[in-house]
């Protein structure tokens, strides 16, 4: 008989005086109910059954590896502890030799320390789950040498099969093409075979098929009720035993939760997930059901899933992916696009005929089906949960795990079928919906269940927004509560919902309520003009026609977030641009890499100040009601990053960037024809080929390149240096608009460098220079510098020495179009140390659209905050020379000055301008580029310029205007120290 997925849930326990009479007639099921009531709504939670397919997607059967049997379920649905929910720390009788907590300070700087949790705290065992002495070595591991390319042959082989699999993306039939040009002339290569050979990161894809067995409503059967619908998974376990036996991670992981304080204020921090309150009472949890865990290693499991769409044109192609991280990988790794975020999992997805799309029947069984698929396919960790097992991971120590349902990456349309409410109700809280932001105490799965058990569904549906006839999938499991699982989604929540789809929706609706749908429109065009007239910078989107567009993505809403504020300043009253300001400081505080408990103060403000101003639209008469979930969800972030670390580890964003690579880019890859089945293949493919490099770079064997390699084997070194350098040369003068990751460490926040190539075409002596550049007394300011540079200990102004008496260059110099900028902002896109780089430009023509002179930040003053001790000047040139034997990379600016003592009250941006000397020149200077930061954005003031934007393109933006601000939101590093 093929297992069924037992609907009943633990229910709490019924009252004395009114027992159980009404057994359930299912073979065994042995729910007993009180009343008729019960037992029927108990009996139309339907169990649905699973088989397998009788066949597999044509030519992948081999490689997909269906194991044609069926384990039964295990016993997924435990009596869980009287407390196992309950906020404590409990007491747990510990081996007395690791009681006491263990606190030690982290980092290289020592101002940081972290308390360690005493008892889930991670220690080494050998491969019969024997602790093993601190000191131990790790068991014997078979070494391999260190030419041993298996399957591949050598390292050229290997390099070639990972380059056109893995990075080229060609297509099979270009790809056999290449091969069969390359085989007759030089080698040969059965690429696919020697892919599918390897043996590590090879989980293979099994499936189920489910079908609906309830009941048939009616005399005619609906055409859903009669259809199959599969499920692809991979098994989670061996998906998790691989995270963690891969050496890429070995060192970046947290395998004890612990809290984080900042020495010198004692202050709480929030990082990665670990960091995080849930981690610490869960591990409390476990201990107080079973003390002898103790010693284990908490392994918390993040779980993502929603639909995409590959094609429209061409037909609506949709899937529906799972995802599966830890939260042991920490958050900067999770969001570097590594393959710390796996694919698992192609959910189904039922369709039928409009006659019976929207019918009770139908909705209800699609909720069913979403959730008993997760239950089967999360089936193998369930033991798992109650039971340590030992588990070897990627330092060669095996480690006694114990796994935890932890948190659901979803948007909202995904939390409403996750956690069985009704739409417009929250997820998280028991708040009426037509008041979501009155105070209300937080959902929970014994409250749910409860509440079904007393009341009848039509009640529990209309009174308290729970969908009563389906059980969450996390009621099958220990210690699992979906309504806590669920994660705060910084992108659909805040940026596309409360941003896109509320205030700049409301600004609109103003417009059209206050000044008529024609003076609207003539507003509504001087708005987009304002944001296409911005000047560019490295990761601005581009709205050349503003934004009337009809598809909006996520990216585009990011962009336009960065500078609609200043678009509307002067257009709408004041307490809406100080309602963007509140929900922008927000959107960035809560978006922050590290949270402390000042952050938090912080972000309760900005919420404060932003449920005051936005009335200025309900007094407008522009909306009626503020119970909107995505917005209501503001007020869950403080809660939740005291439970899950910083926000931006668990955004669905994570799962759409893992889109792009595990679903939309395999899919152009296949022939469209049954492309499920060449989307797994070409998964499956990938993952090896990835776990194949983790191995080869663990064991030394991908340092330099193919080619260094092949010039060290023939003893000529020295030519290859002088290739690779060749090679750097002719590569690195390409600049990407976009900002790119840096996956290196640095040992200083920040650094500049030149580009490599310099412009021949260009200045090639300091008088043609200022003749270029329009600075006559650019001699002058270069003598000024060189004194500077050469008598530091000078306490006199450079500028009150006579330039007679300064040192004197008349030699040649370099002249570069750009300067690359490498900083540490792991708030922002970067890569799995922090690390990000973006180029500054100073060229007279940039993409053959005009000039383009970048601004940037200078530190002024080390010891002061913020803008206090940054300026902002723009760059003119840069430049280079050789004096005396020293190289002196440097750049021709010009000084903006700050106006004001602090920022724009209603935007929050300071305001600059250009700075002018007496007889109004402007106010120019030779600098190091080591006193550069990083670029700097800014934005006109609009609205103190009689100007028509019409005549403004963006090359021309910093010389058109006379004040600007400085635009802290252009990206997270920016808010961070423009502020």
């Amino acid at each position: 008989m093929p297992p069924t997925r037992d609907s009943g849930c633990r229910r709490p326990t019924q009252r004395p005086d009114t027992a159980p009479q009404l057994p359930c007639d299912q073979p065994g099921c042995n729910r007993w109910f009180r009343n008729l009531s019960g037992l029927t709504k108990h009996k139309r939670t339907t169990h649905l059954s699973f088989s397998h397919p009788h066949q597999s997607f044509p030519d992948h059967g081999e490689l997909l590896g269906s194991s044609g049997e069926e384990d039964p379920v295990a016993d997924t649905t435990p009596m869980l502890p009287k407390h196992a929910f309950d906020d404590y720390q409990a007491e747990v009788p510990l081996d007395p030799e690791h009681e006491d907590m263990r606190a030690e300070y982290v980092g290289s700087s020592g101002r940081l320390y972290c308390n360690y949790h005493p008892g889930l705290n991670a220690r080494r065992c050998d491969a019969r789950g024997q602790f093993l002495p601190a000191n131990a070595p790790p068991p014997p591991r078979a070494e391999k040498a260190l030419d041993d390319w298996t399957p591949y042959r050598n390292r050229l082989e290997f390099e070639l099969a990972d380059f056109l699999f893995t990075h080229a993306e060609m297509p099979a039939r270009k790809i056999d093409t290449l091969l069969d040009i390359w085989a007759a002339s030089l080698i040969g290569l059965d690429l696919y075979r020697i892919i599918d050979s390897t043996c590590i990161g090879d989980v293979k894809w099994d499936n189920f098929t489910i079908r609906y067995t309830g009941e048939e409503q009616g005399s005619e059967r609906a055409p859903w009720m009669s259809d199959g619908y599969e499920v692809w998974y991979r098994d989670p376990r061996e998906v998790i035993h691989g995270i963690l036996a891969s050496s890429e991670f070995t060192d970046k992981l947290d395998l004890v939760p612990y809290r984080e304080y900042d020495v010198s204020s004692d202050q709480r921090r929030w990082q990665d997930f670990m960091s995080g309150d849930w981690a610490w009472a869960q591990a409390d949890r476990i201990l107080h059901d079973d003390p002898t865990t103790a010693g284990a290693t908490l392994v918390p499991i993040i779980l993502g899933s929603d639909k995409t769409t590959i094609s429209v044109a061409t037909g609506q192609t949709d899937y529906y992916p799972l995802y599966l991280s830890i939260g042991n990988v920490r958050n900067t790794l999770r969001r570097a696009h590594r393959n710390a975020v796996v694919l698992i999992a192609f959910l189904a997805m039922p369709k039928t005929t409009r006659e019976h799309a929207n019918t009770p029947a139908f909705r209800k069984f699609k909720r069913q089906l979403f959730h008993s698929s997760l239950t089967r396919i999360l089936s193998s960790i369930s033991r798992p949960m109650k039971v340590p097992e030992v588990v070897l991971f990627g330092d060669n120590y095996y480690w006694r795990v114990i796994y935890s349902l932890t948190a659901y990456i979803a948007d909202y349309e995904e939390q409403v079928l996750l956690s069985c409410i009704v739409r417009n109700w929250c997820p998280k809280c028991l708040g009426h919906r037509d008041n979501l932001d009155e105070g209300a105490l937080r959902h929970s799965r014994e409250h749910c269940d409860t509440i079904i058990e007393e009341f009848e569904l039509r009640q529990a549906w209309d009174s308290y927004g729970i969908v009563g006839d389906v059980v969450p999938f996390t009621n099958d499991f220990p210690h699992a509560d979906i309504h806590e699982m669920l994660s705060p989604d910084i992108l659909h929540q805040l940026i596309k919902g409360g941003f896109k789809d509320h205030l700049v929706e409301w600004v609109e609706r103003y417009l059209i309520h206050v000044h008529g749908r024609v003076e609207a429109e003539k507003i509504l065009d001087e708005i987009d003009r304002r944001i296409a007239a911005v000047a560019p910078f490295t990761g601005l989107r581009r709205f050349p026609q503003g934004r009337h567009f009809k598809q909006w993505t996520g990216d585009d809403s990011k962009g336009l977030m960065k500078v609609y504020i200043a678009a509307i300043e002067g257009l709408v009253p004041k307490d809406m641009v100080r309602t963007f300001r509140a929900f922008l400081e927000f959107c960035y505080l809560v978006r922050q890499n590290v949270i402390t408990e000042q952050t938090l103060t912080e972000i309760d403000g900005a919420l404060r100040r932003f449920h005051l101003f936005r009335e200025v639209f309900r007094n407008a008469g522009v909306i009626e009601s503020f119970s909107l979930p995505r917005q209501h969800a503001m007020k869950h972030y403080h809660y939740l990053i005291r439970q899950f670390g910083a926000p931006n580890g668990l955004c669905s964003s994570i799962t759409e960037s893992k889109h792009i690579k595990a679903v939309k880019r395999p899919y152009w890859r296949t022939n469209r024809f049954q492309a499920l089945g060449q989307i797994l293949l070409i998964n499956q493919r990938l993952d090896k080929l990835t776990a194949a490099r983790a191995d080869f770079a663990g064991r030394g064997m991908l340092n330099g390149t193919c080619l260094s390699q092949a010039f060290e084997v023939l003893g000529t070194i020295e030519e290859c240096a002088n290739a690779a350098g060749d090679s750097e040369e002719r590569t690195a003068s390409y600049e990407e608009e976009s900002g790119e990751v840096i996956d290196d460490q640095m040992a200083v926040d920040a650094h500049v460098s030149l580009a490599h190539r310099y412009q021949r075409a260009r200045a090639r002596n300091v008088g043609a220079l200022a003749t270029e550049l329009g600075v006559l007394d650019l001699a002058h300011l270069l003598r000024h510098f060189l004194q500077s540079q050469l008598y530091p200990n000078d306490l006199r102004d450079p500028e009150d020495i006579p330039y007679q008496e300064c040192p004197v260059y008349e030699g040649r110099i370099r002249v570069y179009n750009s300067a690359c900028s490498t900083f540490f902002a792991p708030s922002d896109l970067s890569g799995i140390h922090g690390m990000r780089r973006e180029h500054i430009h100073s060229c007279p023509m940039w993409r053959n659209a005009g000039p383009r002179f970048d601004c940037i930040f200078i530190v002024t003053d080390p010891q002061a905050e913020g803008m206090c001790g940054l300026d902002v000047p723009r760059v003119l040139c840069f430049f280079s020379f050789k004096y005396q034997g020293t190289f002196y990379p440097c750049a021709v600016i010009h000084w903006f000055d700050r106006v004001g003592e602090g920022p724009d009250e209603a935007t929050g941006m300071w305001i600059v301008r250009p700075g002018y000397r007496t007889r109004n020149l402007r106010n120019i200077a030779v600098v190091h580029i080591d006193t550069i930061y990083r670029a700097a954005h800014l934005i006109p003031v609009y609205a103190t310029h009689n100007i028509d934007s019409r005549d403004i393109k963006p090359h021309c933006s910093y010389d058109m205007f006379h004040s600007f601000y400085v635009n802290k939101y252009a990206d997270h590093h920016a808010f961070e120290i423009a502020f």
